[in-house]
């Protein structure tokens, strides 16, 4: 049998079809359907059971997709361990096997989880869809990967979500755009944390082990002093140059920050040291990571988590 994905079924098969029964029609119908998505390409969509299978590089991807998937898909996350480091993620044959079966991958780009690139690389698939934050954000190798700790980077991906959810599910878009809307209203906490931070701790100076908060940082409104050089360095698995070592102790014994953000999920001896010169200057240090903490949170009830203690070290710090 014949099809083009321009004109349709051949004239012979036009033909041949109509002296069918109506269940041989039916059937014949469901044939024609799949053999035009095998010749056309992209995606396969697939039915509404909740069948769309998503694979998401971070466990904070996988908690948004799963909330705007709702009962239509099932997600599985591939980093997840809060007591790991995710850069050091090594990939094992259930990873390859759940990106080779998956109708969308998830993967954060910019260098943060090109063990995902490989992946995908090794298991071809001509039904996934692939969506790379740092693709979609302008972003690349090089540029601070930790886009989830910016709320407008966070809307913009859970948009894309939904939009490629619409597109593999095309018969529950409607769905869909109720699991956005939805999502949307339970980061209300969230967002009106953030603007209540900002409005009272705007232009006050916080220190970071690592570039994870700097997104954060610029959503609060607050100047964040510590060396760049450090932060990058730290985050790349580097040692920090001497001189930023020497200058971001400098500032946390001169108690030059109110606050310091501290990565519990990356800590090496340098981190640890700036650390205890923190509390010996009586800094309040804020825990922050890289995944969901605990692992069972919410990303919005892990985020809100987060900017309480912050708000409550920045209101110690200020003797409030």
């Amino acid at each position: 049998m014949q099809y083009s994905c321009a004109t349709g079924p051949a004239p012979e098969a036009q033909r041949w079809v109509r002296r069918l029964s109506l269940a041989g029609k039916r059937i014949w119908a469901l044939m024609i359907l799949a053999l035009a998505m095998s010749a056309c390409g992209g995606p396969t969509p697939v039915a509404s059971t909740g069948s769309i299978k998503v694979v998401a590089g971070q466990n904070f991807w996988g908690s948004i997709a799963a909330q705007l998937g709702g009962s239509k898909a099932s997600v599985q996350s591939v980093v997840s361990d809060p007591n790991a480091d995710p850069h050091e993620y090594e990939t094992n044959t259930n990873d390859a096997r759940a990106f080779a079966d998956a109708n969308l991958v998830i993967l954060n780009g910019a260098g943060y989880d090109d063990w995902g690139n490989k992946l995908l690389a090794a298991n071809p698939s001509s039904h996934r869809t692939v969506l790379i934050a740092a693709g979609l954000l302008g972003k690349k190798a090089g540029d601070n990967p930790h886009f989830w700790y910016n709320p407008d980077y966070v809307a913009r991906i859970a948009d894309q979500i939904t939009a490629d959810y619409k597109s593999i599910g095309a018969a529950d878009s409607a769905y869909f755009d109720q699991q956005r809307a939805a999502f949307t209203a339970s980061l209300e906490p969230y967002t009106q944390r953030i603007a209540e931070i900002k409005a009272k701790f705007s232009g006050v100076p916080v220190a970071s082990t690592e570039s994870i908060y700097v997104y954060m940082a610029t959503a609060l409104g607050l100047n964040l002093i510590s060396p760049t050089a450090f932060m990058n360095a730290v985050s790349e698995g580097n040692d920090p140059p001497a001189a930023a070592v020497i200058e971001f102790q400098d500032q946390i014994t001169g108690r030059q920050a109110r606050v310091l953000v501290y990565n519990v999920q990356t800590a090496t001896a340098v981190t640890t040291n700036v650390k205890q010169l923190a509390l010996l200057a009586h800094i309040p240090v804020v825990g922050v990571s890289e995944t969901l903490q605990p692992e069972s949170a919410t990303f919005q009830d892990w985020q809100l988590s987060q900017l309480i203690a912050l708000q409550s070290a920045l209101n110690a710090g200020s003797g409030a």
